[in-house]
């Protein structure tokens, strides 16, 4: 079983499931990223970014809608203080959308909400990237988990899971 260092005690815990995907699938698509498990809680970007000792724009937040009268369920990474916008977010899409339920987000994703990843998904899942988040040189995503993150270059993230980068936000 792989292990996960604890940022704040420096010990290694087992690794969670969700976290072992993240990992296995971002090193299928060349990314070669270090899961953190926080003490702290990182369900949200405020969260994220104090624990994380970097500012809130350098939070990547995982915002999954559903198409409307649809299973299609679509991903939004937005940098922390952003918000999207859901007629620009629709207008990407090509079709109406709603915020999806915690439920229809672990069965898309797998992954409880707060601790979305960019990538790992169970289900394939189209997916645009905030241009603000590549003003950053490190940005932090989650890993899987609340408490769980790791450091990604943003342009490197965008390549490796197809995301395509587009104004959406308010």
């Amino acid at each position: 079983m792989s292990k996960s260092r604890t940022a704040e005690t420096g010990t290694e815990a087992p690794e969670s499931a969700s976290v072992t995907r993240v990992r296995a699938d971002a090193a299928r698509r060349g990314l070669d990223i270090e899961p953190r498990r926080l003490d702290d809680s990182t369900r949200t970007a405020e969260q994220a970014a104090a624990a994380c000792g970097v500012s809130l724009d350098q939070i990547v937040k995982s915002i999954v809608f559903r198409e409307a009268g649809s299973e299609r369920h679509v991903l939004f990474l937005t940098a922390g203080g952003n918000r999207v916008d859901p007629a620009r977010a629709a207008e990407l899409a090509g079709a109406p959308l709603g915020k999806a339920d915690a439920t229809s987000v672990r069965m898309v994703t797998g992954f409880a909400i707060g601790g979305v990843a960019p990538l790992g998904h169970l289900t394939p899942i189209d997916t645009w990237l905030d241009p603000r988040l590549l003003d950053f040189e490190v940005v932090w995503a989650a890993a899987g988990t609340p408490h769980h993150v790791f450091p990604v270059s943003p342009t490197a993230l965008a390549a490796a899971i197809g995301a395509t980068v587009a104004a959406f936000t308010a």
